[in-house]
């Protein structure tokens, strides 16, 4: 079957590598390259652990804050608050207790087959090398903000996420020396893995899928038009025709999936992150500060500070100043950081307001597969998606429920 993978990024790669493994004659198309978006400039983690969807009980109190708060850890910007209000609605209601308990089930059964899914694929492909298997350290100030946590430890729980929780600075300090004293707490994920570095990950999936017969075609796909006896895809050059589409261009989808009319309420979390080179710091797990919404992770031979949450579209020009926010915190957080010599990094993070990804064959075009809106987590979910866009193709039910994930959710 001739199967076209529109977006090069971490998922589209990754299915298509599924696919060719399948048999089937695919090509990947992107206007860029591959790696060249958010799954070339993320943290690099697979974080199997982070089932906590963005929209919990109660978090629209804090939007006023939002816009108040430019370098927080969830912004909007004033310029974009009126076009986001839709989304915001969205999300409001994917925030009540019954919408976010059901999210987070769902969220913990895509994160148990994609964890599978991704221990078939680095045995299949040879790709343990490209792994570290160093945990996670999620850290907390204080008694109170640690007490607060514990209701979601809670949840990770229930879905079978493994943790220790660590109220001693020595048994932290035994997993990550280096840190301020104002972190007392801690929950330390021992399963957490990272890759050595997102861009080359996804660049080496990319090939392994052209050694399996995969094509590679840079083209700006601008319209999609099912016909009788395939799809159509209207490029920057030419058109091309083929049996099935899969739609996996991240934050750019949306735009793709209206030339179906389909008009799914996609948002673009803009991260923000600054590399910093071999040298800068000791670090031997994942660090993330829980209450301000980014972590460090090594990338390479040097340190990535990065996160946050910006709701700002793809056409606002990037606000540097939040990833030189960061990197200030950082430098207070883990005194002995050395912060010369970074490179600041801005991209565009797929968002649903449900913090679910939309996996799904696309509404009343039984030929296209829709597979995107998985936020910051599209390294983490991208073997286990892969493997249900597969499924998809061949017209076999998936090994998860994919009811949550259905594009007419909304």
């Amino acid at each position: 079957m001739r199967v076209a993978v529109i977006g090069a990024g971490v998922i589209g790669v990754t299915a298509a590598l599924a696919l060719a493994e399948r048999g089937h004659a695919v090509t990947i198309l992107d206007r860029q390259g591959v790696a060249s978006g958010a799954s070339g400039g993320n943290a690099g983690a697979f974080a199997f652990s982070d089932v906590i969807p963005l929209a919990t009980p109660g978090i629209m109190k804090k939007a006023p804050a939002w816009l108040l708060d430019p370098n927080g850890p969830l912004s909007i910007p004033p310029a974009y608050a009126f076009r986001i209000a839709p989304w915001l609605l969205a999300f409001f209601k994917a925030s009540l207790p019954a919408r976010y308990g059901d999210a987070v089930v769902a969220q913990g059964a895509l994160m148990g087959h994609s964890a599978a899914a991704l221990e078939r694929l680095v045995k299949t492909c040879d790709l343990e090398e490209l792994l570290r298997r160093e945990g996670q350290l999620q850290l907390y100030e204080g008694e109170r903000e640690f007490r607060a946590s514990l209701p979601g430890w809670e949840e990770r729980e229930a879905v079978g996420v493994k943790f220790d929780l660590l109220t001693r600075p020595e048994a932290i300090a035994e997993i990550q020396p280096g840190l301020s004293p104002r972190f007392t707490h801690a929950g330390f994920t021992p399963d957490w893995k990272n890759v050595t570095d997102p861009a080359l990950w996804t660049t080496a999936i990319a090939d392994r899928a052209q050694d399996r017969g995969a094509t590679f075609v840079r083209s700006e796909i601008t319209d999609i038009t099912p016909t009788e006896n395939g799809v159509e895809l209207t490029g920057s050059d030419k058109s091309l025709v083929f049996d099935k589409v899969i739609v996996a261009a991240g934050a750019h989808s949306n735009r793709l999936t209206r030339t179906l009319g389909i008009s799914l309420p996609l948002e673009t979390e803009r991260g923000y992150n600054v590399t910093l080179p071999e040298g800068a710091f000791d670090l031997r797990t994942h660090v993330t500060f829980a209450g301000h919404g980014f972590v460090v992770s090594r990338i390479g031979d040097g340190i990535r500070v990065g996160g946050g949450v910006e709701l700002g579209g793809l056409d606002l020009a990037p606000r540097m100043s939040r990833a030189d926010a960061l990197l200030a915190k950082a430098a207070r957080f883990l005194p002995e950081l050395r912060t010369a010599g970074g490179r600041r990094w801005m991209g565009f993070r797929p968002s649903m307001p449900d913090s679910l990804p939309v996996i799904d064959l696309a509404p009343g075009h039984s030929r296209v597969i829709l597979a995107f809106g998985h936020g910051h987590l599209g390294l983490t979910q991208s073997a286990g998606t892969a493997e249900i866009i597969a499924d998809l193709v061949d017209d076999t039910p998936p090994s998860i429920d994919i009811t949550p994930f259905r594009a007419t959710r909304f």
